[in-house]
């Protein structure tokens, strides 16, 4: 058990490294993206040592306010400053000079001076048009020559010098914001391409895994996993790599800015608050966390049933509909969507948690503080020179909690998602694999047997395809005939024995080589919802329009394209599946794709069977013409199709009963003849029904 936990840690682990290394191809962008978030922190940093500054600047304003403390403690100052005065007796004038001093004390202000210093200094650094002239002057020199005193008639601090600690705090955090949006638009970008290659990556992986592999795969959970798995990344990481590369700078920024007035106000309360209150977020956020990742796991699994669900409904209408059992189907897709809407919103209990958690802990934080600065009567500059840093904080440590629930929902879609990538089924090729050149010789079959599983299919096959010569295969259903084509074609790789072309095995020669002289015709053609001329010339993409009619004639199919049946002619799209053209309409139009392709080998698994006896000589007529110079392997289900075969083999539970060509067939009195009399008088009997006889 310990063991499993221990793969489950290390293969989670794997998947935050793995998905950090997609985004290696971008890294100038998202470097780009991590340097903005870093300035999003310092110019936040500037803004907020800006700020007492500013808060000094007003409490100075208010000197001549008409609050009853600020008379008093002023009345106080007067009377103190008058009986320091070593005269016993005092002039008006002196009386005057004494008060005015007292009420106006510019050059003793040690704030003004202190901030009149800090602009000194800044506009040196910066090489700013500001000069201070006597400690009770400025001058602007751009963008026009501009002076004023700091302090004006009324005894007040002058607005123009309240102006200029306005401004510098408005561009920090100008400078704070546009760096905030660079940020996020370069992570974000790198975060939404990453997707794009996951997506592109997990296709790819599935268009080269095997027919095997899809025998075994529901395509519901195959479309989920490359559909909402890789969405749940998508939302998730884009906002992972904005806010992870900003919020943490941005709290730093806050707790430096803390730390500093901390230190010069020697109030050490709010720094115990955040020393005592993180561990408090931080424990509930990475239960939830790991809490959060699981059940996103579970939702994920049940979203992809209820595409599954949909998925084989919307395929088998017509089943649905002929025995009326869309009420049960309905029922039935609630009963799985109804376990999804559980799952999620489970999920979203855990997640909405954390939001009010943390607030509540925060008011509760922030009021503790407050309670302790009034009781040591700290003003209100003071207050807010220590709490404006911790209240900005409070929205970046937010999205950090929001970081958390997305990381753990992108890692739950990721384990599914890398746990698909990592599946291999796909035919390998060999190294040192050969091209296959013309076709010379022969295709051969050499003690060949395969196996699904523990189920044998096919068991020591021996047969030869000649060059030119027609192979057809007959037998009961299961028996192993498309097998067989899927073996040529490599579709599959053999058990034991070997399939060779010109005594070469497929298994040696490049795949790609070996299936571009390969075209196969199947009972029910595939075709994809894209334009007729799009299907005929798939697999051919620099085919011309006059190759694909030319082959659309030769498949007995130009006809039904350009007479009127079909709007756009060669432009029209088919649907899905090819639902808008008839079964010989489909068919035809495969084997001229097939034409098109001009294959040396064709496979044709009949086409005929399930046709109209007009639309089945249309077809036949097309299959004789693709036939025509080339070495042809046919599964056959009528047997009329393989009279003329050069070589018909029989078989039966994966062996070969019986060989040979149709003549010699019927007169061994065997399988072959069984079949040939039955559908024979099958034939007949059709016949004659539809003669009235």
């Amino acid at each position: 058990m310990s063991r499993i936990k221990e793969n489950e840690k290390e293969f989670k682990r794997q998947s935050y490294l793995r998905l950090l290394r997609y985004a290696k191809p971008y890294w100038f962008r998202l470097t780009i993206g991590v340097l903005a978030g870093f300035m999003v922190g310092g110019s936040l940093f500037a803004s907020l040592m800006v700020l007492p500054d500013l808060m000094n600047a007003v409490d100075q304003s208010t000197g001549g306010g008409s609050q009853p403390t600020a008379i008093s403690e002023k009345a106080t100052e007067i009377v103190t400053a008058m009986e320091n005065t070593s005269s016993k007796e005092m002039t008006k004038a002196e009386k005057e000079k004494v008060v005015a001093k007292v009420l106006n004390p510019v050059d003793e202000d040690p704030k003004l001076i202190q901030s009149l210093d800090k602009l000194e200094h800044y506009s040196k650094k910066f090489h700013l048009p500001i000069t201070v002239e006597n400690k009770s002057k400025v001058n602007v020199s751009w963008p026009f020559n501009y002076s004023f005193s700091v302090i004006d008639s009324a005894g007040r601090m002058a607005w123009q010098f309240f102006l200029i600690y306005v401004i510098a705090f408005v561009i920090g955090w100008t400078v704070k914001n546009l760096m905030t949006y660079i940020n996020r638009y370069c992570t974000r970008w790198v975060g939404a391409k990453v997707i794009a290659d996951l997506r592109d990556e997990i296709f790819r992986n599935l268009v080269g895994q095997s027919l095997k592999f899809y025998g075994k795969m529901d395509v519901g959970h195959l479309i989920s996993r490359c559909t909402n798995d890789t969405s749940a990344i998508e939302t998730s990481v884009a906002n992972i790599v904005a806010d992870a590369t900003r919020c943490p700078i941005e709290i730093l920024s806050c707790v430096a800015a803390i730390v500093i007035f901390s230190m010069k106000l020697q109030n050490y309360s709010l720094l115990l608050v955040i020393l005592v209150g993180t561990p408090i977020i931080i424990l509930p956020v990475a239960f939830l966390g790991r809490r959060i990742r699981k059940i996103y796991k579970g939702s994920f699994a049940k979203i992809a049933e209820v595409i599954s669900r949909m998925h084989e409904v919307f395929t088998g209408i017509l089943v649905v509909k002929a025995s009326n059992t869309e009420e049960l189907e309905a029922r039935r897709f609630h009963k799985v969507n109804r376990k999804y809407f559980r799952t999620v919103v489970h999920a979203l209990k855990m997640q909405l948690l954390m939001s009010p958690m943390m607030e509540v802990i925060g008011v509760a934080a922030t009021l503790v503080f407050l309670v302790y600065s009034y009781s040591k009567g700290y003003n209100f500059t003071a207050l807010i020179a220590m709490l404006a840093p911790a209240i900005l904080a409070y929205r970046p440590i937010k999205d950090l909690a929001k970081v958390v629930t997305y990381l753990q929902r992108s890692m739950a879609a990721a384990d599914r998602y890398f746990d698909l990538i990592d599946t291999h089924t796909g035919i390998r090729e060999r190294s040192g694999a050969v091209e296959l050149g013309e076709f010379k010789k022969e295709i051969s079959f050499d003690n060949v047997s395969f196996s699904y599983g523990e189920n044998d299919i096919l068991k020591d096959v021996n047969f030869k395809i000649k060059k030119g010569q027609v192979v057809a295969v007959v037998g009961e259903t299961g028996s192993g005939k498309t097998t067989i084509a899927n073996l040529i074609a490599r579709f599959y790789d053999v058990n034991s024995g070997s399939v060779t072309i010109d005594d070469t095995d497929v298994r040696d020669l490049k795949i790609d080589s070996l299936r571009e002289h390969i075209g196969i015709v199947t009972q029910t053609p595939i075709l994809f919802n894209e334009t007729i001329a799009h299907n005929i010339s798939y697999g051919c993409e620099d085919a011309t329009r006059e190759q694909i009619i030319e082959a659309a004639k030769k498949a007995n199919a130009h006809e039904f394209i350009v007479d009127g049946r079909h709007g756009e002619g060669y432009d029209t799209e088919v649907g899905e599946k090819g639902f808008k053209l008839s079964g010989g309409e489909k068919q035809r139009v495969a084997i001229a794709r097939a034409i098109l392709k001009n294959p040396p080998v064709l496979i044709l698994d009949e086409a005929t069977s399930a046709l109209d006896t007009v639309t089945e000589r249309l077809v036949q007529e097309a299959l004789n013409r693709a036939m025509e110079n080339r070495t042809v392997f046919a599964i056959a289900h009528r047997l009329s199709t393989i009279q003329h075969a050069d070589l018909i083999i029989v078989l039966k539970s994966g062996v070969i009963a019986e060989r040979g060509t149709h003549d010699e067939l019927l007169k061994h009195n065997g399988i072959y003849r069984n079949l040939y009399e039955t559908q024979f008088k099958t034939s007949e009997t059709a016949t004659a029904d539809e003669s009235g006889e």
